[in-house]
């Protein structure tokens, strides 16, 4: 699989990765069986990149993501392993503070099993804590000291991705784009090639309404945010369907697959044309779709070995956009 590269802090990416907040929670038990089956198969795959968070399962992703890297021979396993912190205190600024940082930190080394964190990224923060400058000091700090190699932040407006991309340290930016979610491609991904900031695609299946297996009688777990946050009850909404209505999704959804069956036929699924799309716009570095089974980590790894997706189905993504969710979604991140 091809790889990419983050300028800022000399360690590249498969432009498919793996993200594991499946492994952890919120999407449904997983067991650590079943996790690490996802893992190795991700792995055989081509993937590379693994991104987690230290809130995922409460530590449990990291772990279960730090005995797969301690068997795969740790710091010389050729992969990198990021995590997220920031979210274990109240969202507030006055939590985005060295000590506190020094803590977190200290608890995700633990739970990978590594004395330097490939990358971190502030998960998601107010964005007074993007345009402080005491926010990247400490961060430098971190650093300075080998607790982390390289930092960036994790977004979920494109005014704060270009907030972090000004900042001379930020290694990386992670932000949701998916074919449901094109306002990034404005200004944040050129800004970002123009800056040498890595741009990691996050919910690239808007939480698998792109997947196109889902119609009015699905159900999801009580546990699972796509039954309890699907109004921004726990955290932003635009986490969930990438804030599209459900309803509303649904519809478009169905126009994705006829697309993709229009311009594929049966060779590629859904899934993978828009995971493909997500990592052939230009500016990203990787993509990190989820998956709770080897057979779907499997299936979106092949994703990246998609050739250049032709004009018509591209200009069709945009149709639907335009036509369907602009209205409700361009204004709002």
């Amino acid at each position: 699989m091809e790889q990419r590269s983050f300028p800022r802090m000399g360690r590249t990416a498969s432009v498919v990765g793996l993200g594991t907040w499946q492994l952890g929670a919120d999407w449904g038990e997983v067991s650590e069986a079943d996790a690490r089956a996802v893992l190795e198969a991700s792995a055989e795959a081509g993937v590379t990149f693994y991104d987690t968070a230290d809130v995922y399962g409460d530590g449990r992703s990291e772990q279960i993501v730090g005995r797969f890297l301690a068997d795969h021979g740790g710091a010389d396993s050729g992969f990198t392993v990021v995590t997220k912190m920031g979210r274990r205190m109240d969202q507030v600024p006055a939590n985005y503070v060295l000590d506190n940082f020094r803590l977190w930190l200290d608890r995700s080394r633990r739970n990978l099993g590594v004395d330097t964190i490939d990358l971190v990224q502030l998960h998601c923060p107010p964005s007074a804590v993007i345009e402080a400058d005491a926010t990247y000091d400490a961060l430098d700090t971190l650093v300075a000291d080998g607790v982390v190699a390289a930092y960036g932040v994790s977004v979920e407006t494109c005014d704060q991705a270009l907030a972090a991309i000004a900042r001379p340290g930020v290694a990386s930016v992670q932000i949701i784009l998916n074919a449901f979610r094109l306002k990034p491609l404005d200004a944040v991904l050129p800004a970002a090639a123009e800056a040498g900031v890595g741009i990691i695609a996050r919910v690239p299946l808007a939480s698998g309404l792109l997947t196109g297996k889902y119609d009015a009688s699905t159900t999801f777990a009580a546990d699972d945010h796509r039954s309890y946050n699907r109004h921004g009850e726990a955290f932003d909404v635009g986490e969930t369907f990438s804030g599209v209505d459900y309803e509303t999704g649904l519809q478009a959804s169905a126009v994705f697959s006829a697309l993709v069956r229009e311009t594929f036929g049966e060779d590629v699924t859904p899934a993978q044309a828009a995971i493909a799309w997500c990592w052939q716009q230009p500016g990203v570095t990787t993509v990190i779709p989820g998956a709770s089974r080897p057979s779907q980590a499997r299936a979106n790894a092949a994703a990246g070995e998609i050739g250049p997706l032709p004009e018509s189905f591209l200009s069709g993504v945009r149709e639907l956009y335009d036509a369907r969710l602009r209205e409700a979604i361009h204004p709002r991140w």
